[in-house]
């Protein structure tokens, strides 16, 4: 039986922590501008843009091109927001899948604290080190558009 893993990736960025949190809490559909390489599209299927309750579709290239369904959870006093993948390319493989970023200010800028939780559906599915780079990627390009507003 297969058992819920996690990986961790660290990255510090010279952007407000406060500006990054605020682009995943509440402006997260302006990814596809911010990143166009990398985030295509993203659109509410159910709720709005700040509900923890909606649903959204990314539209994403993590090596190739894929699609999920997200649901979130956002811990306002902890600046983390959880995103649990209910649907898509990534449900095809990983029975459990969710990724958290956290961030905490650190002087002028901030660190961030993205988790990854998985359990894989099947024994010969990769470990998901594509989506820890990914979020990586992802926190650069934001910051890079944070420092350049």
């Amino acid at each position: 039986m297969a058992q819920i893993a996690k990986m961790e990736a660290l990255t510090e960025l010279k952007c407000s922590g406060e500006k990054f949190y605020e682009i995943f809490r509440s402006k997260v559909h302006l990814m596809p501008k911010i990143c166009p390489d990398m985030v295509k599209d993203i659109q509410v299927l159910e709720g709005d843009w700040e509900s923890t309750d909606s649903i959204k579709q990314w539209t994403y290239v993590a090596g190739n091109s894929e699609g999920v369904k997200t649901v979130e959870s956002i811990d306002e006093e902890n600046k983390s927001i959880t995103y649990k993948v209910i649907d898509g390319e990534i449900a095809k493989n990983y029975k459990v899948f969710k990724s958290t970023a956290q961030v905490t200010p650190k002087g002028n800028g901030c660190l961030v604290k993205w988790t990854i939780e998985y359990e894989k559906a099947y024994e010969d599915v990769p470990t998901p080190n594509k989506y820890n780079d990914f979020t990586a990627n992802i926190s650069k390009a934001v910051e890079a558009y944070l420092l350049n507003a």
